[in-house]
């Protein structure tokens, strides 16, 4: 598995997708659901027949409905295509089987609709408008940006408007984050060692930080209580932090990695609180307390704490 993501939309239960990456077989999303109470995990599998599975996202409106980018094999050629699905209706609220029965029963997806990239090449990732009504979406395919919209009941996806990184090269994007603030105007993208913001509605570049890191820049993240700031992380080990509105050097760096940086996540509750896993075999997360929403990094809330466990905190 490399594509893993949290079911959002789902706010009753603990659940995450997984996608399989298997070359000979029938390719399959597992759904996890952690039932934190019993301290157990469950599993549904869902088959995904139509290959490997590069990147996985769900929409934030419908948890029944998640998009995949996958493999295809056409005329000896490889190309990254991505198609929405919906899961059967009575996974949708998860079930508490045992692991070990849950092969028995798989089913399959249902294919909502495929985002055509015939005409842009290999998909890269899909994302979803945070705060919407799951029915825009932006795929990344080679060097464009691809904004859809999803009509009657998903089964249809028309592209609604497009734009084209310029220049000279094989250009193409790594990957992409929509950005929760700005009434989800705002989305970042990664391309070679460029960080670049354009705004949804017109298609244009707000902002490029060019050489945002040494090498290729692989993930990135927005603070999701700080309107301005964004993560990025890549093949130099580190992890960096950028004001978008003054982007000529980073606000801060971490160096805590010792090979390529693939993911940076914040905690959304806790914005100090940002995780990296990396090709060091390393998963770290880091108090970022001085970049943070509460620069005094409280954890706890104050009126929680007895005297007793006040002074506690203080000497620590």
């Amino acid at each position: 598995a490399r594509a893993l993501t949290p079911q959002t939309a789902e706010t009753d239960a603990i659940r995450f997708l997984v996608g399989t990456q298997s070359l000979r077989y029938d390719n399959q999303i597992h759904i996890i659901d952690f039932d934190d109470e019993n301290n157990i995990i469950n599993k549904n599998v869902l088959l995904h027949q139509v290959g490997e599975i590069w990147h996985i996202s769900t929409s934030p409106a419908d948890k029944g409905v998640l998009a995949t980018c996958y493999n295809k094999t056409s005329d000896s050629k490889v190309m990254t295509c991505a198609a929405v699905w919906r899961m059967p209706k009575e996974l949708e609220s998860g079930s508490h089987e045992s692991p070990d029965d849950s092969s028995s029963n798989t089913q399959t997806l249902e294919l909502l609709c495929h985002l055509d990239n015939t005409a842009h090449g290999n998909m890269a990732c899909v994302m979803w408008e945070p705060m919407g009504d799951g029915k825009k979406i932006i795929s990344l395919a080679d060097n464009n940006i691809l904004l859809w919209d999803l009509q009657e009941s998903s089964a249809k996806a028309v592209l609604s408007s497009s734009a084209a990184l310029e220049g000279k090269g094989q250009l193409k994007f790594t990957s992409g984050r929509w950005s929760p603030h700005h009434n989800c105007t705002q989305i970042a993208t990664a391309n070679d060692t460029t960080v670049r913001g354009w705004d949804t509605r017109s298609m244009r570049q707000i902002y490029c930080i060019e050489n945002a890191h040494g090498q290729l820049v692989r993930d990135l993240d927005f603070n999701p209580n700080k309107q301005y700031y964004l993560a990025s992380c890549g093949d130099d080990c580190k992890v960096k932090f950028w004001d978008t509105r003054n982007v000529t050097e980073a606000v801060k760096t971490l160096e805590e990695h010792s090979h390529w940086v693939w993911n940076v996540r914040y905690n959304h509750s806790h914005d100090q609180l940002i995780l990296t896993g990396s090709s060091d075999s390393r998963v770290i997360l880091s108090n970022m307390v001085s970049i943070s929403s509460e620069p005094f990094g409280h954890m706890v809330d104050d009126d929680e704490l007895s005297d007793q466990e006040d002074q506690h905190q203080e000497e620590k």
